[in-house]
């Protein structure tokens, strides 16, 4: 998940300073009920998760997705519930996701071109991972997986 990877990294309050977070309930839970005796656990304190807007995401909006994109469930609770969520936006948004089943589903959905990777997203904001990123948060292993989709081989 991009909170637990910016949390980690220190990266949080350097990318909530500078854009506006979109989560939703699914996913704030998520971070909330994190197991903290397994091995890499990262602590997402309730003040790191003030720092996101969480809007709700209604039982019709959630169905519409689901009728939208038929293999919805095949999705991580959050990410389809994040994913949702942004079928309803209006505004110039971004994903930034390194779930391959959500980037297949933004891919199938036309937001292709939505899709930034959290590496992206550092650079934009002028802010360094320390520790490094993990490799499923970089821009290689985006720009892989969307070259991929685009020329129908899939990942």
């Amino acid at each position: 998940m991009i909170v637990i990877e910016a949390v980690r990294t220190g990266a949080w309050k350097a990318v909530t300073g500078r854009y506006r977070v979109v989560t939703v309930d699914t996913c704030a839970n998520e971070l909330r009920q994190g197991d903290a005796t397994a091995l890499g656990y990262v602590a997402v304190t309730p003040a790191d998760l003030a720092r996101a807007t969480i809007e709700p995401l209604t039982a019709i909006t959630a169905a519409e997705f689901r009728l939208r994109y038929p293999d919805a469930d095949g999705l991580d609770d959050g990410e389809r519930d994040l994913l949702a969520l942004a079928t309803t936006r209006r505004d110039d948004f971004q994903l930034c996701s390194c779930d391959k089943a959500a980037v297949r589903a933004a891919h199938a959905l036309g937001w292709i071109d939505r899709l930034i990777s959290f590496e992206a997203l550092l650079q934009c904001v002028g802010a360094r991972a320390h520790p490094g990123l993990r490799i499923q948060f970089t821009e290689r292993r985006l720009g892989e997986w969307r070259t991929k989709l685009q020329l129908g081989v899939g990942i």
